[in-house]
């Protein structure tokens, strides 16, 4: 057992866990933040993406030793004052989601796409969002979802 602090979601975080237990579980089980999913558990699905220190990761294959000192974003802190993010409400608008399952895994992949290319190709898009998996089919509405985000979100505070 360590001490490790970070910040999730802009709150600071202390905790004594193990270094090797993997983010999505601290998140999940002692944060109570179960945005994050937990799919395929080797990082290949992307439902438990967050972002740490702005760049989309996979947190089942995190671990906590990783995001010490860091920043660490999960879908839960993108709204704020009680309303979604516009990549939030352009899946919504775009019917970007059906079960949801994986929706704020894509959500933060594409969020940390846009952070780091606020205007992106469709082809950057694309190859962002190639290793996040849906089994529902609706990448189309995703990318045109992601597209729309860019748009709305150029020029705002991110």
């Amino acid at each position: 057992m360590e001490s490790i602090s970070f910040t999730v979601n802009g709150k600071p975080v202390s905790l004594n866990t193990d270094g090797e237990r993997m983010l999505l579980w601290v998140l999940r089980t002692d944060l109570g933040l179960t945005g994050a999913k937990f799919g395929c558990g080797l990082g290949l699905c992307g439902a438990c993406t967050v972002l740490v220190d702005k760049k989309a990761v996979r947190s089942c294959a995190t671990p906590m030793k990783a995001v010490a000192g860091k920043e660490v974003v999960t879908i839960e802190g993108l709204a704020r004052n009680g309303r979604l993010h516009s990549l939030q409400e352009a899946f919504a608008n775009h019917d970007g989601l059906q079960c949801g399952f994986c929706t704020p895994g894509m959500i933060m992949s594409a969020y940390g796409l846009l952070l780091d290319n606020p205007q992106p190709t469709r082809e950057e898009i694309v190859a962002q969002m190639d290793g996040n998996l849906c089994r529902c089919g609706a990448h189309t509405r995703i990318l045109q979802a992601i597209e729309e985000a860019a748009k709305t979100m150029k020029g705002a505070k991110r």
